[in-house]
């Protein structure tokens, strides 16, 4: 009878070879990875080649740049990285019979990115060793569970078969993993590039400024909302998973559908377009009653209107769509771009380029509607159609076509379960009704289904604007339970029947109970 032969005799030299390709990718990509991540860190393939060039005599680096031209440093990264495949190849053929020794070679190529990250501009020991480390447990693991023996197999069965279908699983599992890390790796290079183009951009001055006064806007009540939202407290809602990295050196923004001249134009020509600034209050369809998917803005943009009559729009062509670099898409009557409000393809929000998760390089900004109809992020394509003719990305989900938002406020102070002193006390908040010919007119506040009170209202920005409210109440010993609503310029009063968020946004008074004494 045969002698059963070891699982790990039957590895050919091709499974050790890739093998060590895998685990040399592994742990270049969380080397990569851990030298954007962590503070003080640097790429190490570029620390790598940084050095390489610092160490290269001046003459042959002259001629190398002589010879090559701009693909000098393109070249030294794919030679690096082709020395990087080469070893990690033969790291795997050492493995199978001297694991140890492939081992500690990877400790002493995991110094030599210590040793060349540290020396790169900004990265400091910590980062440097972090790096490292990520590299050398990476590359070990990945070695160790690559180049293992395969489990005995059962009774009867070749084990060179077990032993093949072993490391196509570990490899399959690990290749995926290492492709992922990439795609990450890719996603951050991108949004670290789109970064720094932004930030290098600025905004022109735009032909007509925001007349509102911020300062007077503001009542001056702590822990009632600021009047304008700084960009990072904007709330955020869409349907991007991984955000767009949109680079405007290569931006363009069609303009096609029922119009008279299709328009392409470049993110430098939407510049070049009349600026315009606007207060403007946006809401989240999906914003509760007293809920903060709501903020305040101020956009500076192309208005819509300029840019539809550049296209000259057609005759029937009764809705616009947005469509993002993703593929979403938000529709609303033509109307809304063409009237007297300032709905516009918005490039800056509060005094510098969009943020690139609020859209940059370019959005859509309409002043009364929800954003889930009209605020199109990373905008790629302006569409002129009809308003049977297309359906935006949420409408065949359920919610309403048409999404005018509703009349609402909310009371910031107290918040609801506060214990408070008996006498004044100070209610406030904020009211929002945006809309041509709409805003804010009066907020009334009532206690335990008393008279409505009428309540101070802060200074107006526009009428597509907040407004903030306060209100001061006697309060008096028990538990009590205090509401809003507020009214438009058109006399609309907020209805103070509830209703959900779907299909076309909450309804009810905003309430919150407290108690005194």
């Amino acid at each position: 009878m045969t002698a059963p032969v070891a699982a790990a005799e039957v590895r050919p030299r091709s499974f050790a070879v890739i093998a060590g390709l895998l685990a040399g990718a592994g742990a270049l990509v969380a080397g990569e990875l851990t030298g954007r991540l962590v503070p003080g860190g640097a790429s190490p393939v570029v620390a790598v080649g940084n050095r390489i060039v610092e160490l290269t005599p001046d003459a042959p680096r002259q001629a190398g740049i002589s010879t090559f031209g701009s693909l000098d440093k393109p070249l030294l990264i794919g030679g690096i990285m082709l020395v990087v495949a080469l070893l990690s190849a033969r790291l795997g053929e050492l493995a199978r019979h001297r694991r140890t020794a492939a081992e500690l070679a990877v400790a002493v190529l995991a110094l030599v990115v210590v040793a060349a990250v540290r020396l790169d501009s900004g990265a400091t020991a910590v980062g440097a060793v972090l790096v490292g480390l990520a590299v050398l447990l990476v590359g070990v693991v990945l070695l160790r569970l690559l180049t293992a023996a395969a489990p005995q197999p059962a009774p009867g069965r070749p084990v060179a078969a077990v032993d093949r279908r072993h490391f196509l699983r570990r490899t399959a599992v690990v290749g995926f993993v290492t492709v992922s890390a990439g795609s990450l790796l890719r996603t951050l290079d991108a949004r670290a590039e789109v970064g720094a183009v932004r930030a290098a951009l600025g905004l022109r001055r735009p032909v007509r400024r925001a007349p509102g006064d911020v300062a007077a806007a503001d009542l001056g009540v702590p822990g009632i909302t600021p009047v304008v939202t700084p960009n990072g407290e904007f709330y955020r809602i869409d349907t991007a998973l991984v955000v767009p990295q949109v680079d405007p050196r290569t931006y363009v923004l069609e303009v096609d559908g029922r119009v008279d001249r299709p328009l392409s134009l470049t993110y430098a020509q939407l510049l070049e377009l009349p600026q315009v600034e606007a207060d403007i209050t946006m809401q989240c369809v999906s914003n509760e009653v007293g809920g903060d998917l709501v903020g305040l803005a101020r956009w500076q943009g192309v208005l819509l209107r300029d840019v539809l009559e550049l296209a000259g729009v057609q005759r029937g062509a009764d809705q616009i769509v947005g469509e993002s670099v993703d593929g979403f898409t938000a529709g609303f009557p033509t109307s809304y771009g063409t009237d007297d409000r300032p709905a516009m393809i918005a490039v800056g929000m509060n005094g510098e380029p969009l943020p690139v998760v609020h859209g940059f390089p370019a959005r859509l900004v309409v002043p009364g509607l929800y954003g889930y109809v009209s605020a199109t992020k990373w905008l790629s394509r302006i569409t002129l159609t009809t308003w049977e003719g297309f359906d935006g990305f949420w409408v065949p989900r359920g919610w309403s076509k048409l999404g005018p938002v509703k009349i609402a406020s909310r009371i910031d102070l107290p918040a609801g379960g506060a214990s408070l002193p008996t006498g004044p006390v100070t209610v406030g908040g904020m009211a929002w009704a945006p809309g041509l010919d709409r805003g804010v007119s009066r907020v009334e506040v009532r206690v335990d289904g008393g008279p409505w009170q009428t309540a101070e209202l802060g200074g107006e920005l526009s009428e597509h604007s907040w407004r903030q409210w306060r209100w001061t109440w006697p309060a008096t010993p028990g538990a009590h339970r205090l509401e809003v609503r507020a009214t438009d310029r058109t006399g609309e009063v907020q209805t103070g029947r509830s209703a959900p968020v779907a299909p076309d946004g909450a309804s009810g008074y905003h309430a919150v109970e407290v108690r005194v004494g």
